[in-house]
């Protein structure tokens, strides 16, 4: 599989090669900036075609975010959620977001085949059609994202910071990822055509920037077991690291970079979202939506007024149905993790009531 920045532009290579140090991968990194300068034309041409044609943020419907922290469920409430006929983020639009109309559709055909069979980091099955995040569509648009840390892991911290929380940003740097993001969801729209849903973790601790991007924006937070989030996350990055880092990534912390980003994240996300109620708000929990998901879409389907589930309902039925024999990944919870998380993250295991697991 290619690496992700093949879909990158020029200003945004030059940003992150720029501040990165020195590569290890450079056969990658010569692959990255030849698809650049190769696709450079095309992009230039697209972006000059879709100029008049993209919807204004005020014509747009309002779109529908999926927030929770990495390995909470969000990805699976996003696959079954886009089976009630929203717009969606495409494998597509993720690898090439600057060339969705034109190198994208003329090449998709190739690009379908060389999808992975499943994610890296779940094995949760990849299709031309399955819904992704749009946070790698904007690291391959912006050098404001987190996924940059993951590929340069000798500024593994920096990127993390500004990436995730904007620290240290210039004001004209978070309006030009607001400008670039804005651009991305106007993009989507054309290329949907109908209202989006959109789940990136991110977003849970941006949730007052985009509520003034998008006044009428509804909310779906999914929360898990933290104790479960943070095992998972181990693996998350220690799956990613070996396939997406252009340089040596042993010296990371990653149990210290886990347990300060939920803490920092769930501490914004309670900030900006404490005044926040139905219909524009709901927070459920994966637990819930595993052991009884058809209740739990008909609950957010009521809770945010949305219409359209009688009509969903038996495609929801239908895929359910077809992942049910999906094996979860199973980690390990010794005595060690469960201090350094309940240590960490007392505030949030308390306010959702999660138990202290028993350990050997």
């Amino acid at each position: 599989m290619a690496h992700p920045l093949i879909g990158a532009d020029l200003a945004t290579l030059s940003a992150v090669f720029g501040d990165a140090g020195r590569i290890g991968r450079r056969g990658q990194a010569a692959a990255i900036w030849g698809a650049a300068l190769g696709r450079w034309p095309a992009t230039t041409l697209e972006r000059l075609w879709l100029s008049r044609r993209l919807p204004r943020l005020e014509e747009m419907p309002p779109p529908i975010f999926i927030l929770g922290h990495w390995r909470s469920g969000t990805t699976h409430l996003y696959n079954v959620m886009v089976q009630g006929g929203f717009g969606y983020v495409p494998p597509l639009a993720t690898g090439l977001p600057w060339d969705l109309f034109g190198i994208g559709a003329l090449a998709r055909p190739f690009l379908d085949r060389m999808l992975p069979e499943g994610r890296f980091i779940d094995n949760i099955p990849v299709t031309p059609t399955s819904p992704q995040e749009d946070e790698i569509a904007l690291a391959n648009m912006t050098p404001l994202s987190f996924y940059h840390g993951i590929y340069f892991p000798r500024r593994f911290r920096h990127h993390l910071a500004r990436g995730l929380f904007f620290e240290d940003c210039t004001e004209a740097e978070v309006a030009g990822w607001r400008e670039t993001f804005t651009y991305l969801m106007r993009k989507l729209a054309l290329h949907q055509g109908a209202p989006l849903l959109i789940k990136n973790p991110v977003y849970t601790a941006r949730v007052a920037m985009l509520r003034e991007i998008f006044p009428g924006a509804k909310f779906i937070h999914i929360h898990r077991n933290p104790f479960d989030v943070f095992v998972s996350m181990r693996n998350f990055y220690r799956k990613l690291f070996p396939v997406m880092a252009l340089q040596p990534w042993e010296e990371v912390d990653i149990d210290a970079a886990v347990l300060e980003t939920y803490a920092e994240m769930m501490r914004r996300y309670r900030e900006e979202t404490a005044e926040l109620a139905a219909p524009d708000f709901i927070e459920i929990a994966y637990a819930d939506l595993d052991a009884a998901p058809m209740a739990a879409l008909e609950q957010i389907y009521a809770t945010l007024e949305l219409p359209g589930f009688a009509e969903a309902a038996p495609r929801f039925e239908a895929y359910l149905s077809g992942v049910k024999s999906f094996k979860k990944n199973a980690f390990r919870r010794d005595a060690e993790v469960v201090e350094k998380v309940q240590r960490a993250w007392a505030p949030f295991i308390e306010h959702w009531g999660y138990p202290i697991p028993e350990t050997a």
